[in-house]
């Protein structure tokens, strides 16, 4: 039986088919699917099957999950169609005789009042309904969130955001890869949710670590919800993009994004990846 990859056209699902192959998983025995599969032929030759999979879509998912012992339901990133893309990529599921759903979730998603832990919130409850067997990975925020801003950063000297006094608990994409990875060659997962997210730090930290890998001054410029979805409005941003990105930041100051749990760290069986070896590495990208 396969194991099938919802976004593996996207960063975080094709990570995960890496880290699949690289612990040994036979290619036949992997489905990655994605809306657009010119950029997974790479895989196709390798020997990995390629379905296309769009989640507006239900007949083209109900195909490409056919034959399927477990789904990895990486959510989509698309504000507001969240919801309705995993409802119909669970009722496909359930269709196609899956037996275990592993959905990418977000981090607190039960008590978090951010719209887009609305969305997850909406989605856990409809798949703990479905009866289906489920895992719920609940991803914290990627710190690739920080480090693609490091031109920006760089430029204005500055850090800027609306999280005041809040810690996040952000890791790599590579650490919730690889947690995803362990749950699907592991079936000892069966019903559980895992909140998880690496070592905290507020966004005046942050700045500071920022600055010591640069070797100059970076501040944090905290402001208000409003003026900061102007900024990023102003900086090219989608209306939408930018205001989910503030509330996020509002709901990071609430210690919505916080976790002091240890299940990253117990799933990968290392420690995650920290902010400065992040950035350390974005840094060296960035001059290369």
């Amino acid at each position: 039986m396969s194991t099938v990859i919802t976004g593996a056209s996207g960063h975080l699902g094709r990570l995960v088919v890496d880290q699949l192959l690289a612990a040994g998983k036979p290619p036949a025995q992997l489905v990655a699917t994605g809306r657009n599969t010119g950029s997974l032929t790479d895989l196709a030759q390798n020997g990995v099957t390629v379905r296309r999979a769009d989640f507006a879509d239900p007949s083209s998912l109900e195909n490409a999950f056919a034959g399927a012992d477990t789904l990895l339901l990486v959510s989509t990133t698309t504000i507001g169609e969240r919801f309705g893309s995993a409802r119909n990529a669970i009722d496909a599921a359930i269709r196609a005789g899956v037996s275990r759903i592993v959905y990418t979730s977000l981090v607190n998603a039960s008590t978090a009042q951010t719209t887009l832990a609305d969305e997850h919130r909406r989605t856990e409850d409809y798949l703990r309904a479905s009866g289906a067997a489920f895992v719920i990975l609940r991803n914290g925020w990627y710190l690739e969130n920080y480090t693609d801003q490091l031109q920006m950063i760089t430029q204005y000297r500055a850090l800027l955001g609306s999280a005041q006094d809040g810690r996040v608990s952000a890791a790599a994409r590579a650490d919730y890869a690889a947690a995803a990875a362990a749950v699907l060659t592991d079936g000892g997962h069966l019903g559980a949710t895992y909140e998880l997210g690496g070592t905290p730090f507020t966004l005046t930290e942050l700045a500071a670590t920022i600055s010591d890998v640069l070797g100059t001054h970076i501040s944090y410029q905290d402001m208000p919800v409003a003026d900061y979805t102007s900024t990023l409005t102003a900086a090219g941003l989608p209306a939408e993009m930018a205001a989910a990105v503030a509330d996020a930041d509002a709901g990071l100051a609430r210690g919505e994004l916080f976790t002091a749990s240890d299940d990253l760290v117990k799933l990968i069986g290392r420690p995650a990846t920290t902010a400065y070896e992040a950035f350390q590495r974005a840094a060296a990208n960035q001059q290369s």
